[in-house]
């Protein structure tokens, strides 16, 4: 009886040592270049497939800066400049360079991705971000969203606001405003126009 408990104990612990193996050797390699991440790995284009993340050009899959740090966060990828491995805080800091309002931008990014949407950037709509609905993907369905990260202390013309509006309207997309705290808490703003 003691010689099949000892058994099932270091089967146990096999199992689990593969497990990490197994999420550990998921991380793929990634470089940073310009104001964009790239990788050429098989694993980035399965990554795609499955998840929507990056965009696929020239048969490299790249990724935006709030992707690529989000990627980071999960362990999905090990980010370098030329040959050396950048850390979690030298990212953000050479990101917040390359970026204005990284980190807000980020904060909603990774707000609506723990939540199940896919969130493509938006530069040629001119916003910030484009959100698909739960389950859709990008390119077969249109995004439901126009998104705008706003940090709470920062302030917004009723100019701005309404251009914001126009471009949402002029690409048949509502409105998102994601609002950012100093906690990093997101609260969201839908807005719709109507005809009374």
């Amino acid at each position: 009886m003691a010689k099949k408990k000892e058994r099932a104990k270091r089967s146990r612990v096999a199992r689990k040592v593969s497990r990490k193996k197994r999420k550990e050797a998921k991380a793929f390699r990634a470089v940073l270049a310009g104001e964009r991440v790239f990788s050429s790995a098989k694993e980035a284009k399965d990554l795609y497939s499955r998840s929507n993340f990056g965009e696929i050009i020239g048969g490299k899959v790249y990724y935006s800066l709030v992707e690529a740090l989000y990627l980071m966060e999960s362990k999905k990828i090990v980010i370098y400049e030329g040959s050396k491995k950048l850390s979690h805080e030298a990212f953000i800091e050479k990101a917040r360079k390359l970026e204005n309002n990284f980190w807000t931008r980020y904060s909603v990014f990774k707000d609506m991705r723990s939540r199940g949407y896919i969130v493509k950037t938006a530069l040629k709509f001119g916003a910030d971000f484009r959100v698909y609905e739960r389950g859709t993907k990008p390119g077969k369905e249109h995004a439901k969203w126009i998104l705008y990260p706003v940090y709470e202390a920062s302030s917004l013309t009723w100019h701005e606001f309404a251009a914001k509006n126009r471009v949402a309207h002029s690409t048949r997309k509502n409105l998102l405003i994601g609002i950012v705290d100093d906690e990093g808490d997101v609260t969201y703003y839908e807005v719709r126009w109507t005809r009374p």
